[in-house]
C-alpha cells in the first residue's frame, strides 16, 4: 500500500539549534495517526514542514508516491493537505459562512455570488461536524470551542485527504468530543489519513490505530496504538516516569474566603449561583460548553457585573463592577484563552509579569526597571518558568511556560482567590503535571482556588470539591469521596 504521506529522514534547524534531526514518518490511507511528544519535542516543526510553512534543510517528502519539493502552503493545499490549529485562524468580523467560503471558493473578484447556495454549503459542513451554529453568525461571537469547530467543517469541505489536528479537543466538552471522534472514524472509513495531535492521552487510545513519539527533535518510536499504554507512552515521551499527573496535595480547609449567594447576571446568562470556597481549598467548576462556568468566572471578576444577588469576601459583602474592584479585593482570574487575554505575546516575561503591579512597582509613576527585574525573577525561580531571559517575549515560550507567566502575573496581585479557567488547556503531559503541583502549593499556602476544567479526570484528580453546572447555574456538588465521572455527566446531561 502506497502511504498518503511519507517523511524520510528529515531535519530541520533554526539559528544553530535543532528543531528536528533524522525524522522519518508514514501515514497511510484510512488511517488516524497519533503524533506526541512534549512541548518543544519538534511537533509543530514538523506539521509546518508537510504544511509547507518550513522548508526541510534535509530529507524527502512524498505525497502519494510523488516526491514534493519546493513545498509551500498554496502547493500543500492542492495536494490535499489540510491542517486544523489549536488557535483558530479565522477573520472574526466575518461571518461563519463568509470564512469558510475564503477557503473552499475558487474564481476571481469580478464574480457573482450565490449567497443562498454559500449559506447552503455552510450549513451542510456544520451539521457535518455537529456545530449547531447559524451560517451568518460573526465569528467575534462565537466561543473558542465554535471557532474550532468552523475550521474542522472547513477542512472537511475542502476534501482533504490528509488531515492534521492540532489539539482539536482542548477547547471542548465531553459531547462536543464525542461528537468529533465520531466524524473522525466517517472520515477515516473513507480513506482519509489523519495525523492527530493532542495531549489528552485518553483520547488516543479509542481513536488512533498508530502512534509516532518525538522527543527533542528526534523519533523515538512509532508502533500500534495496542502496544502501550498510558504509563509507557508518558515514558517515552518524556524519558522519564511521572509518578502523579495528578499530585494532589491533602490541605487542611480554613475559613470560607469567598461565598456566593443567589448570584445572577441577565448578560452572562448566569442564574441564582450558590457556593462557597474556603483557604486551601480548590473548587473544581464542572459543565458542558454554554454551561456557564466561563460566564461566572467573569461575572466574579467583574467583567459582567451581576445585576442580583451577593459575592461575599471573609463575610464582607461586595458589590464588584470591574475587574479593577476584582483586583483590589484580592480576586485573581487567569482566563481561558492565554494567548488572547492571559499574556501579551509581544511583551517580554518581564514585562508580563509585572503588568498588574506596576503601580506597586512604580516612584511618582516612573517604573522601577530593578523591583520589576526581582519581581519576575522570584517567581521565574518558583513558577520553574523555562526561558532564555527574563527578555523572552512571551510569544517565544512554550504553551505550558506562557501559562506559568499568566499565573505569575496574578500572584504578584497577592490575591486571596484565584480563578483558573482550563489552566492545562493545550499543554504537554510534563507541564500539565508541573501546573497541577503549582496548584497545590498555592492551596497549602491558604489561596481559595476555583478550577474550571472540560477534563474530568483533571476535575477528579485535582478537586476538593466539584460543583456541576447546567443552563447558567449550578445544579449539584460532591466531595472528592464521591464524584465519578459517571454521576458528573448525568448531572451535566439533565
Amino acid at each position: 500500500m502506497i502511504p498518503l504521506l511519507a517523511i524520510n529522514n528529515i531535519a530541520k534547524a533554526f539559528a544553530g539549534v535543532q528543531a528536528l534531526s533524522g525524522v522519518s514518518f508514514e501515514l497511510r490511507p484510512g488511517e488516524v495517526h497519533a503524533l506526541v511528544g512534549e512541548n518543544g519535542a519538534g511537533k509543530s516543526t514538523l506539521i509546518k514542514l508537510i504544511t509547507g510553512a518550513h522548508q526541510p534543510d534535509s530529507g524527502t517528502l512524498t505525497v502519494q508516491g510523488q516526491v514534493v519539493t519546493d513545498n509551500d502552503p498554496v502547493k500543500s493545499r492542492g495536494l490535499g493537505i489540510a491542517c486544523i490549529y489549536q488557535q483558530p485562524a479565522l477573520f472574526p468580523d466575518l461571518t461563519v459562512a463568509e470564512n469558510l467560503a475564503i477557503n473552499l471558493e475558487r474564481g476571481g473578484p469580478w464574480r457573482i455570488i450565490n449567497w443562498k447556495q454559500r449559506r447552503e454549503q455552510a450549513q451542510k459542513l456544520l451539521q457535518r461536524v455537529g456545530a449547531k451554529i447559524s451560517p451568518d453568525a460573526t465569528v467575534s461571537q462565537l466561543t473558542m470551542p465554535q471557532q474550532q469547530l468552523v475550521e474542522i467543517a472547513g477542512a472537511l469541505g475542502a476534501d482533504a485527504r490528509i488531515l492534521i489536528m492540532d489539539e482539536p479537543t482542548a477547547s471542548l466538552a465531553e459531547a462536543e468530543v464525542a461528537n468529533l471522534l465520531n466524524v473522525i472514524r466517517e472520515l477515516r472509513a473513507q480513506g482519509v489519513g489523519i495525523i492527530y495531535i493532542s495531549h489528552r492521552l485518553e483520547e488516543l487510545f479509542g481513536i488512533a490505530d498508530r502512534v509516532t513519539v518525538l522527543r527533542d527533535g528526534s523519533h523515538v518510536t512509532t508502533c500500534p496504538m495496542s502496544e502501550v499504554n498510558q504509563a509507557e507512552l508518558i515514558r517515552l515521551m518524556v524519558g522519564r516516569d511521572i509518578s502523579a499527573v495528578f499530585p494532589k496535595q491533602e490541605v487542611p480547609l480554613g475559613e470560607i474566603v469567598l461565598e456566593a449567594r443567589q448570584l445572577s447576571c441577565a448578560e452572562s446568562g448566569t442564574e441564582n449561583v450558590s457556593f462557597q470556597v474556603r483557604a486551601g481549598e480548590i473548587l473544581g467548576l464542572v459543565g458542558l460548553v454554554g454551561a456557564g462556568r466561563t460566564e461566572l468566572a467573569k461575572t466574579l471578576f467583574g467583567l459582567t457585573p451581576a445585576d442580583s444577588g451577593q459575592i461575599l469576601l471573609r463575610g464582607q459583602s461586595l458589590r464588584i463592577t470591574s475587574a479593577a474592584q476584582a483586583v483590589s479585593y484580592g480576586i485573581a482570574y487567569v482566563p481561558e484563552d492565554r494567548r488572547r487575554h492571559g499574556v501579551i505575546l509581544d511583551l517580554s516575561v518581564s514585562q508580563n509579569a509585572s503588568l498588574s503591579v506596576l503601580k506597586e512597582l512604580s516612584t511618582c509613576g516612573i517604573l522601577s526597571s530593578r523591583r520589576e527585574r526581582d519581581l519576575t525573577e522570584s517567581y521565574v525561580e518558583k513558577l520553574f518558568i523555562k526561558t532564555a531571559s527574563i527578555g523572552t517575549p512571551v510569544g517565544n515560550l512554550s504553551g505550558g511556560n506562557q501559562q506559568k507567566v499568566a499565573l505569575a502575573r496574578w500572584l504578584a496581585t497577592k490575591p486571596a482567590v484565584l480563578i483558573l479557567d482550563e489552566p492545562t488547556q493545550g499543554i504537554d503531559v510534563g507541564a500539565k503535571a508541573e501546573i497541577h503541583r503549582l496548584m497545590g502549593d498555592l492551596a497549602r499556602q491558604g489561596l481559595a482556588i476555583i478550577m474550571i476544567s472540560s477534563e474530568l479526570p483533571e476535575m477528579l484528580g485535582m478537586s476538593d470539591r466539584i460543583a456541576v453546572m447546567r443552563g447558567g447555574t449550578i445544579v449539584g456538588e460532591f466531595s472528592r469521596a464521591d464524584a465519578t465521572q459517571e454521576k458528573i455527566l448525568h448531572l451535566a446531561l439533565g
